[in-house]
């Protein structure tokens, strides 16, 4: 394949079949046709634009994983990809940590939703959901959730390692709330 028919092809045929050039191109040239074809003008992306967003997730994937590993939550076989959203996978013990990890990966700036296919080996009833609104305490949430503002410890446990202090959370933040 020329650099023309790609040009070529690129005015007659939609994105997936350019993706699907592209990649064709790429398994048969060098690095520096990469240079060149980055330059062809009116181009609406190039290989390198593709190779460097391609290093950039893996780097946000890798990045997902050390959180998930930095606070501890017990998971084997962990793992990540992305796409529209970040899907998650592995085996856990209890349902407690595999909401602990959806949370941790969906608290993420610039992470749409999660996609949980996390195994649990001693399931237990899972927790609500609650997305933090302005103004929101953990005790106020404990009011509105359990009738008791001083139940909110039972909401910051549930949601440590993520949170740090009970003081410290933030509108549109996911908490859980155990049952």
């Amino acid at each position: 394949m020329t650099l023309a028919s790609i040009q070529a092809s690129q005015k007659k045929q939609s994105i997936g079949f350019l993706i699907t050039s592209i990649y064709n191109f790429n398994q048969n040239h060098s690095k520096d046709d990469y240079f060149h074809l980055s330059k062809v003008p009116d181009q609406n992306f190039s290989v390198v634009r593709r190779e460097e967003e391609t290093k950039v997730e893996l780097t946000r994937q890798q990045a997902l994983a050390r959180e998930v590993q930095r606070l501890g939550i017990p998971i084997s076989n962990l793992g990540i990809d992305l796409g529209q959203q970040v899907i998650v996978s592995g085996r856990t013990d209890t349902n407690a940590d595999r909401e602990k990890i959806i949370l941790a990966l969906g608290n993420v700036e610039g992470v749409s939703s999660v996609d949980d296919r996390i195994e649990v080996t001693n399931p237990e009833p899972e927790a609500v959901f609650y997305e933090v609104k302005k103004g929101d305490s953990l005790s106020k949430i404990s009011k509105t959730q359990y009738g008791d503002p001083m139940q909110y410890m039972k909401i910051f446990e549930a949601n440590k390692p993520m949170l740090k202090d009970p003081n410290e959370i933030y509108p549109g933040q996911i908490l859980r709330i155990p049952q």
